[in-house]
């Protein structure tokens, strides 16, 4: 399932930010980036998209072909980390831009949906992205 439109990190401009100024958290398959609503410094013209920006957290993945020469095999990674942020949304702060970054072992290792959901849940949990942080 893909995430809503208002939960995707989509420009190049966006995804520069976030490894420019985010702060950086690691797992065995992973690495994140957050940048935090305070560190966005672009005001935009349109209060209401400001708004929106303020109110959805949102999240871009990065997966290189390092960590396998194969599409199917980069899309599969791919969808299992979106159906497990999918599952994550209603618990997040507002506000987040979040990149994450998938490491060669993702693939190497097999790793089933679960496995991704708790290392990403305790990835955010590091990073404070999850509301009440646990």
């Amino acid at each position: 399932m893909a995430l809503p439109k208002a939960n995707r990190l989509k420009s190049r401009k966006d995804f520069q930010a976030v490894f420019r100024e985010g702060i950086r958290r690691h797992s065995s398959h992973f690495i994140l980036r957050a940048l935090r609503p305070s560190s966005l410094k672009k005001p935009s013209l349109d209060t209401a998209t400001q708004a929106q920006n303020l109110t959805s957290t949102k999240f871009g993945v990065s997966i290189s072909t390092k960590v396998s020469k194969r599409a199917v095999i980069r899309n599969r990674i791919k969808r299992q980390i979106t159906a497990a942020v999918h599952q994550l949304l209603p618990k997040l702060s507002p506000g987040w831009r979040v990149v994450i970054v998938v490491k060669p072992t993702a693939a190497e290792s097999e790793c089933v949906s679960q496995q991704f959901l708790q290392e990403l849940k305790e990835l955010l949990v590091k990073a404070e992205v999850l509301n009440g942080h646990s």
